[in-house]
């Protein structure tokens, strides 16, 4: 709770100030969707989803390692010795999983936004419209990123026996995803908590001088 004097003036002895104090909640709801931006950017960035020896991928790319054992997973061909990343393989889950991480950062940046807009207004109603909206979008947002972190696993089940490989292990982008979906559900948490309240509001305080 930060508090502010916005001014007074002096009654005798008296004094009459008048205190903002603004409530917290919806500014860590920012900073939860602010970091849901910097996990879903590190995430789909990455090629570190899916891992096994050799071999690494991700929403856009796939990379195989120097030494690489062969035959690769899911008979894709490797040209040249060195190591080397590729354009991801055309598969429907692959795709659709990467187009969902894309509309949860959309989702995230536009809540985001409305969120420190709401912050920033002074008007009541207005702040409730922002945040209302914020709301809407972060939940937009964390349903798509829960379906494509569901997906992704489920549709590689099914092309398992093409793998060629004995261990398979979800790689730190995979588990970032889940941690953004922790910051977005703390986010509409705090977005709803304490709603029908003033987000900042006055009051006057008596301060008697010496």
């Amino acid at each position: 709770m930060a508090m502010r004097s916005n001014g007074g003036f002096n009654n005798g002895n008296a004094t009459i100030e008048t205190i903002r104090i603004t409530r917290p909640l919806k500014v860590i709801a920012l900073i939860c969707g602010m970091l849901v931006i910097v996990l879903m950017c590190m995430s789909l960035m990455s090629t570190d989803w899916l891992m096994a020896a050799g071999w690494r991928q991700g929403l856009f790319e796939h990379c195989v390692s120097e030494f690489a054992p062969t035959p690769l997973p899911f008979n894709v061909k490797h040209f040249g010795t060195g190591a080397a990343c590729y354009p991801a393989r055309s598969f429907a889950y692959i795709r659709v999983a990467a187009i969902l991480c894309i509309v949860t950062l959309v989702m995230d940046l536009i809540a985001s936004l409305l969120t420190g807009l709401g912050i920033r207004s002074k008007d009541n109603r207005t702040k409730r419209k922002f945040y209302k909206g914020g709301v809407y979008f972060m939940v937009l947002s964390l349903l798509s990123l829960l379906t494509a972190l569901i997906v992704y696993p489920v549709f590689f089940f099914f092309e398992l026996n093409q793998g060629n490989r004995q261990v398979w292990e979800f790689g730190w982008a995979y588990g970032v995803g889940w941690g953004a979906s922790i910051f977005l559900f703390g986010g509409i948490v705090l977005l709803l908590l304490d709603k029908e309240s003033e987000e900042v509001y006055y009051k006057e305080r008596k301060v008697t001088s010496a």
